[in-house]
Parts: structure tokens; sequence; C-alpha cells
């Protein structure tokens, strides 16, 4: 899944849903103008195109590779014949499902009450969540195209957070260096979602388990699973 490639356009018919697992995905709303901001961010905690079992088979979002990796791309037919079960795989599905709304909620309101230090740090942070990394892949426009923000503004408050020590900046890529520290700069949106996150599927033993650093050299192509 290489970086920046959409998954799908807003209103076309979903034909695969996908599970990330070492890259993330971004889901975008557009607006008439072109401009777009960020919804919500999906990794290896989750799946791509909930809109098809949930009564839709489109969605007025975008989904782009925010970070380039891997996953797994199950086309529809295959997924709804599972979802149809009403086995546990729906009621995980389900409860992922009302994970996501949250963090939707919570990114609205972040974007309309915070600072937009405090917006980075929630976004990079929910990004580590997704990752077996400290460190990730792509540039300030990227981010400020995901923020809906000036990409001057990412700049700024980027070099304030590798000025403080947390972050090391260098084109294209952003390592964080003190995971605490971004965390106490942040609001408490990120704190909502994560629990939110926590309770409804389980804590992620992936960071404790796994705290070498990774990084992904190459785009790596997407693997189909056909039943």
């Amino acid at each position: 899944m290489p970086l920046e490639t959409v998954l799908y356009e807003s209103g076309a018919k979903l034909r695969h849903v996908y599970f990330p697992t070492t890259s993330i995905v971004s889901l975008l709303y557009v607006m008439e103008n072109g401009a777009s901001t960020e919804i919500a961010v999906v990794g290896y905690e989750g799946i791509v195109g909930i809109s098809l079992f949930m009564g839709g088979d489109s969605t007025p979002n975008r989904a782009v590779v925010q970070s380039a990796g891997e996953g797994y791309r199950l086309p529809a037919p295959v997924m709804m014949q599972e979802f149809n079960r009403a086995g546990p795989a729906m009621h995980l599905l389900l409860r992922y499902t009302q994970a996501l709304i949250t963090q939707m909620s919570q990114t609205a309101v972040c974007n309309r009450h915070h600072s937009l230090d405090q917006q980075l740090c929630r976004w990079l942070l929910l990004s580590l969540d997704r990752l077996p990394s400290n460190e990730l892949v792509m540039t300030q426009e990227l981010i400020a195209n995901m923020l809906g923000v000036r990409r001057e503004g990412v700049t700024e408050a980027a070099g304030r957070l590798q000025k403080a020590g947390l972050i090391h900046y260098r084109r294209g890529h952003i390592t964080v260096l003190d995971r605490p520290g971004l965390e106490l700069r942040t609001c408490e949106c990120y704190g909502v979602v994560k629990r939110e996150y926590d309770r409804l599927l389980g804590p992620d033993p992936a960071h404790a388990a796994n705290p070498i650093p990774w990084r992904y050299t190459g785009a790596a192509p997407h693997r189909e699973i056909s039943g």
C-alpha cells in the first residue's frame, strides 16, 4: 500500500474492505473546493470500509494511505458473508465501529477547540498507536492536509516540538523521541479516544512487546484475501 494511494473516493461503490497491517490509512472529508480534512485514522487495529456492513455500499469520505506499508484486501461479498453469520466477527466489527465513531467525534471537537500544537500531538500519538514503530514517514504538507491547516502552521508547531526534544524531523521522516512528553502536551481528546478503543477492543499489547524502532523502506503491495 504505497504512500498517498487512494483506496476509495467519496461516493464510490465499495468493492473491497482493507485491513492495514504495517500501514496507516486516513479517512478524509473532501469539500467542494477540493480542500480536505482528516476525520479518522485506521491502522492494524481496524478496518477500512465500515459503510459496507453498516447498511450502505458507499461513503462520503475518501480513504488515503497516510503511511506506506502492507495490508490485506478482502472482497466485499466475502466480508458480508462473514458479517451476516452474526457471530464473533460481527460483534467485533460493531465494537470497532463504535470506537471509530468516537474518534471521528473527538477529532471534530479537537479541531474546533484546541491549539494546533495540541492537535499535532494528538495526531502523532494516534498514528504511533497504529504502527509498531516510533517513526512516521510523511511530509509536513501531508500532515497539513490531514489536519486541514496551512503547511506553515505545521512547520512552526513541529519546530516547537523538536526544540522541546519531543520529536526529530528531517525531510519526510518524523521520529518521536519522547512519547510521555507528547502525552503531556496533547489535549484530553487523545485520552478519550484511546480509553474507548481499549474499552471496546482491549488494550493493545503490541507496543509493550515490540519496542524496537521500525522503518518502512519500500512500497509493499497489499495482499488479497479471496475467501
